[in-house]
């Protein structure tokens, strides 16, 4: 499978899948989306909460990513965590992963903020796949090369999801009640989850799997993003 590496508005990089004509990343800026959808609607929401007393999530923050792709997702929340000192369990389902030669060309480590995390950008893509690795005192990632329909998902384990697969169009199967049922299953009172489609078939999907939803400002070239919180 040819993947193409593309440079976006803000700078960083994303990477083309043709098979499917969609780019792991929004072209109006990589670093931008993650930012603002996963760090700042999802990681720091989560974070707010639990603050506040207003769920049950208490260290270490156990979050599942699906689809780990380019790992940007992951080496944010990573320096997010080292920055604030806060344990993180991190689980990544991830089917087919980037191969050496297409991720090493990523600049995400060379980008602003992320000088000194740079080593550990290899250490994500190089860690074992199906054991929880520590990858420093904040941070244990535990990557999974599986689809998610046949994952075998612990209940009531995550506080916080990113739901990040290749959109409603490219894979349908993965935005489905089914497949939103047996995520909340795994998710913990309360616990949210965060992704970037608010396609109508993905909002009534995640209502009738017992989330409620809430669409939120999005980054540049996405008008609005969804949170879902899993009803108590």
């Amino acid at each position: 499978m040819e993947l193409v590496v593309t440079r976006t508005d803000d700078g960083s990089d994303t990477v083309f899948r043709p098979d499917l004509n969609q780019h792991y990343h929004s072209t109006f800026g990589a670093v931008q989306e993650t930012q603002q959808i996963f760090i700042e609607n999802g990681f720091l929401h989560a974070i707010s909460k639990q603050k506040a007393g207003g769920s049950s999530i208490a260290e270490p923050l156990h979050i599942l990513e699906i689809g780990f792709g380019t790992g940007l997702n992951a080496l944010m929340t990573l320096i997010e965590a080292e920055k604030r000192k806060i344990s993180l369990h991190y689980t990544s389902v991830e089917p087919y992963p980037l191969d050496e030669t297409c991720w090493k060309l990523l600049n995400y480590p060379q980008l602003p903020g992320s000088a000194k995390y740079s080593w550990l950008f290899s250490e994500l893509h190089q860690a074992a796949w199906h054991t929880p690795v520590t990858l420093s005192p904040q941070f244990v990632l535990h990557k999974v090369r599986e689809r998610v329909e046949q994952f075998q998902l612990d209940p009531g384990i995550f506080d916080l999801v990113y739901f990040d697969a290749f959109g409603p169009d490219a894979q349908p199967e993965l935005w489905t009640e089914e497949i939103f049922s047996k995520v909340g299953m795994a998710m913990a009172p309360g616990a949210i989850l965060v992704t970037y489609s608010v396609k109508g078939t993905v909002v009534r999907a995640l209502r009738a799997a017992g989330f409620i939803t809430e669409k939120l400002p999005g980054p540049p070239g996405k008008r609005h993003v969804l949170l879902a919180t899993k009803s108590s």
